[in-house]
């Protein structure tokens, strides 16, 4: 499994190609460094550079990209794990189709979940300079570099898929890479961007908030919401005791559809979230009631992927209710 990090190696912090990679779990500060990797095994990881990375992805078997942003309070394997079940639900619905590749930030996991959250809040937002630096990388390679051993484009589509403050990083992301190296705006870099269970406000994504990049950098913005999304709570609670309070994206879906651009949609999860994922009702967009099987969430979201397009259920509101 490929991987883009910028959480601290227990070795050097210098890119050494092929050099074992050891993640040093008691820090979970941001690197200003970004380490291009492979997982070979349980806790068996190696660094092999951007070049070999995106040379890897232009010769994957595939047609789709998949970057995958987790949420908060995991760890590298925990993260691991979620891919493999979401890429192996891929692969049985469409085989060819994705290639899923996470990008792993720095999350606390031991000091309870509240002081959890918002030491993994200050992370997030400080992982938005690391990989703002991987989108201008993958930028630069596709207009340059990849034709220096191939004269064949990499015609790949990219999607990115953000689970729950995974949202905050993307946001972040997107906001300085447009603030410090694209002064006229982000390019239309996604083919689909999907925020499921969104721990950011929302009015995020209207314009002039701080989410509206995500907007322009993507054809479509799918938002997965669910109003009993029991894991947002230690949101609200970290928020309140640090007097800001909204409503979360992931809880309500957009707050006005009507001040979102018309490539936002909307899906509600409230029917299935809870049956999905007991009792939390938040990681309810890979497998169904039975483990391995695709739920209709993942099953919405992959017709997106295959299509490039959303079909609301209700086509004025850009929305859709999933029921089972």
């Amino acid at each position: 499994m490929l991987f883009i990090t910028n959480r601290f190696p227990v070795q050097s912090i210098r890119t050494r190609f092929d050099r074992n990679f050891t993640f040093d779990l008691t820090n979970n500060a941001a690197s200003n460094s970004v380490f291009y990797c492979e997982r070979q095994g349980m806790e068996a990881y190696r660094e092999i550079g951007s070049s070999a990375f995106l040379r890897r992805l232009k010769d994957a078997g595939v047609d789709q990209v998949l970057i995958y942003i987790h949420g908060f309070s995991n760890l590298p394997e925990d993260v691991f794990t979620a891919v493999r079940e979401f890429q192996g639900l891929c692969d049985a619905t469409g085989p060819g189709e994705v290639l899923v590749v996470p990008l792993v930030w720095p999350c606390d996991n031991d000091l309870g979940v509240v002081k959890d959250y918002w030491d993994d809040q200050e992370s997030a937002d400080m992982s938005g300079f690391s990989f703002a630096r991987v989108l201008q990388r993958f930028l630069d390679w596709r207009e340059n570099e990849q034709f220096t051993h191939d004269p064949t484009p990499c015609l790949k589509r990219i999607n990115v898929l953000a689970h729950s403050m995974g949202n905050r990083v993307l946001r972040e992301t997107l906001r300085v890479w447009h603030k410090y190296s694209l002064p006229g705006g982000v390019p239309l870099l996604f083919r689909n961007t999907f925020l499921i269970a969104a721990d950011i406000v929302n009015e995020s994504l209207e314009a002039g908030c701080s989410g509206e990049p995500i907007v322009h950098s993507s054809r479509n913005v799918t938002v997965y919401f669910a109003s009993d999304d029991l894991a947002l709570r230690a949101s609200k609670a970290s928020n309140l005791k640090n007097r800001i309070a909204s409503r979360r994206l992931g809880h309500s879906g957009p707050e006005d559809m009507t001040r979102v651009a018309r490539n936002v949609f909307a899906v509600d999860c409230d029917d299935v979230n809870t049956r999905y994922d007991f009792p939390r009702g938040h990681s309810y967009f890979r497998s169904g009631i039975v483990p391995g099987e695709p739920g209709v969430v993942f099953q919405h979201l992959f017709v997106a992927l295959q299509s490039g397009r959303v079909f609301p259920e209700d086509e004025s509101r850009r929305m859709t209710i999933l029921r089972d």
